[in-house]
């Protein structure tokens, strides 16, 4: 038997559906096509930065539970409390998760109970020559944007199976995954979201006969705390001049990539990945 034979593609005769829009008013059928009203979500690295930004917009969309993974308790707290008081109807934990520890990421998920969304946002870049980089840091590296991807993924998918939910998971790919990024080096981090958006594929390919939507998003540079700073000045120039339409993105752009994978509205998306880079890629 062939390796591509051994994948359990879904057959034409076991389709999974999405329930039904409800036959209202236009109105009604256009909120109800990005709701994400009494679905639950966890967001991995959703303690701060594009995570958490990313989270607000699938409360405002309706999600009803969110549990942040992340390493940093104060911030997680923080953020917690922050969103509880904007969303006082919904139910949103944080707990203390290194994604790529396999235990930990499991004995959290198991806690969640069902969880019909994942969005994995945590990430480590390293801006270093390849000549200079300890391997240690490509090891680790890779570690948290792949492996960790993968446990978490694999992970949210057992959980999906055994409470047969037909969920959405979204990894964070870049555009450092489709190209060199310039002029920074950073080689471990490009093959690591190359990694991501090849194990998107995969993933679609083996887990759509389970009802699991797998998809990726690659941001373009966005114009966060992270990419700020008098020692960015040129190279920010520099990715403004090499983008077509001239400036960096906002977090809030990335949003809507999400929510319409999350919800109904994405129902026949899988294997896919939407780049949110201001055309950059495109050059």
């Amino acid at each position: 038997m062939s390796a591509l034979a051994k994948i359990h593609f879904r057959r034409p005769s076991d389709p999974v559906l999405p329930p039904p829009l409800p036959q209202t008013t236009p109105e009604d059928r256009a909120r109800a096509r990005f709701s994400l009203a009494g679905k639950r979500a966890i967001v991995t690295g959703g303690a701060g930065g594009l995570g958490l930004t990313i989270s607000t917009a699938l409360l405002e969309h309706g999600l009803s539970g969110l549990i942040i993974f992340d390493r940093d308790l104060s911030t997680g707290t923080v953020a917690v409390s922050s969103l509880q008081s904007s969303f006082p109807n919904a139910t949103i934990l944080f707990k203390g998760v290194n994604v790529a520890d396999e235990m930990m990421v499991e004995e959290a998920v198991e806690a969640a109970g069902t969880v019909d969304v994942l969005l994995c946002c945590a990430g480590i870049v390293g801006v270093v020559d390849a000549l200079e980089m300890p391997i240690e840091q490509w090891n680790r590296i890779l570690e948290v944007n792949l492996t960790g991807s993968f446990i978490c993924a694999r992970t949210v998918a057992k959980r999906m199976i055994a409470t047969s939910t037909h969920g959405s998971i979204i990894l964070t790919a870049s555009i450092s995954a489709h190209t060199t990024n310039f002029p920074q080096p950073q080689a471990a981090y490009n093959v690591s979201k190359a990694g991501v958006l090849h194990l998107v594929h995969g993933l679609a390919a083996e887990w759509a006969r389970h009802g699991i939507r797998v998809n990726s998003i690659s941001p373009g540079y966005m114009d966060t705390v992270l990419n700020e700073g008098e020692h960015l000045e040129e190279p920010r120039r520099i990715w403004n001049e090499r983008t077509p339409m001239g400036r960096m993105g906002k977090p809030e752009e990335v949003c809507g990539a999400a929510v319409l994978l999350a919800s109904d509205a994405g129902s026949f998306i899988t294997g896919s990945d939407i780049k949110v880079d201001g055309g950059y890629t495109v050059l």
